[in-house]
């Protein structure tokens, strides 16, 4: 029976063999150094794609292969990298297509389907937790914000662009825009705006009364509270699943205060939400089902 190869490729690579929805034998992380954070972002395009490329090929050696899935950060349509803030060194390149090409060099003779590295992570957590008939949304707090559904859909979904401020000041999302939602939970964006603090340094002196960091974590807490009301109201009531390195600072009880004050239409008032620990695995995982439902029929 074919098996299908996950791939997760956002700061670093990670590839997997995937069967009935769990990684099968040992996953490839590509540098396997510890202090790999944001590795890809300082290499070129063609060096992200051979690299990707090699893993798939470690990985698959010796197994029948039936697809390869890829989660990519960024704007993706029918394998384009039409846009990626965080990898803007691969905007405009064929990444499926490109892929597709140097595996067929490797006798690896199979379709590649690309998708946003949150969608892959949305699709993972479905697989994992028994959600593959439902409809649930993911945020994934790190150096940026992603926004991931499942079942996918038609459309951009970049939600971490959503606009959740109209302060002209709030400029530190790493697309440029104004006013977006990565631009104040973005590690980065944190960064750059406490340049005296860590991130960590801020929630900690928050807890201690300190005012300026008190109201720095109560914006933050409104503004993903803002961006998942927008979702609600555009898209209906459903499960969110908050993950990523940075949900370790979400105050549930403060968040859902804040939607309740957003939300008020009855039936859109149906939005649990949970803060889950998720790891390279479920977006390998992710990517692969994700392959598999995009692979035709027959």
């Amino acid at each position: 029976m074919a098996r299908t190869i996950g791939v997760l490729a956002a700061e670093h690579i990670a590839v997997g063999m995937v069967e009935n929805n769990q990684v099968v034998g040992a996953k490839r992380i590509f540098p396997a150094t510890e202090d790999a954070a944001d590795y890809l972002g300082g290499i070129p395009a063609e060096e992200i794609v051979q690299g990707i490329a090699q893993q798939i090929e470690m990985v698959a050696e010796g197994h029948e292969i039936g697809a390869v899935g890829v989660g990519f950060p960024g704007v993706i349509r029918d394998g384009m990298v039409e846009e990626s803030p965080n990898l803007q060194q691969v905007k405009g390149q064929n990444l499926a297509e490109s892929l597709t090409l140097l595996l067929r060099r490797k006798n690896i003779n199979v379709p590649v389907h690309v998708h946003n590295d949150a969608d892959a992570m949305a699709a993972g957590i479905a697989a994992t937790r028994g959600h593959l008939g439902d409809f649930i949304r993911v945020w994934t707090l790190g150096s940026g914000v992603g926004f991931g559904r499942y079942p996918q859909a038609e459309g951009v979904w970049e939600g971490g662009h959503g606009v959740v401020t109209l302060d002209p000041k709030e400029v530190f999302c790493r697309c440029g825009g104004v006013g977006h939602l990565e631009g104040i939970m973005g590690y980065r964006a944190m960064r750059l705006r406490f340049l005296d603090l860590e991130p960590e340094e801020v929630f900690e002196q928050a807890e201690t009364g300190d005012e300026r960091c008190c109201a720095f974590v109560k914006l933050w807490h409104r503004a993903l509270a803002a961006a998942t009301a927008t979702s609600i109201h555009m898209a209906g009531p459903g499960k969110f699943y908050i993950s990523g390195p940075n949900a370790r600072f979400i105050q549930l009880g403060m968040l859902e205060l804040y939607l309740r004050e957003m939300v008020k239409m009855s039936p859109l008032q149906d939005h649990p939400i949970e803060v889950i620990s998720t790891s390279d695995e479920i977006a390998i995982i992710g990517a692969a089902v994700s392959a598999e439902m995009a692979a035709p029929a027959g």
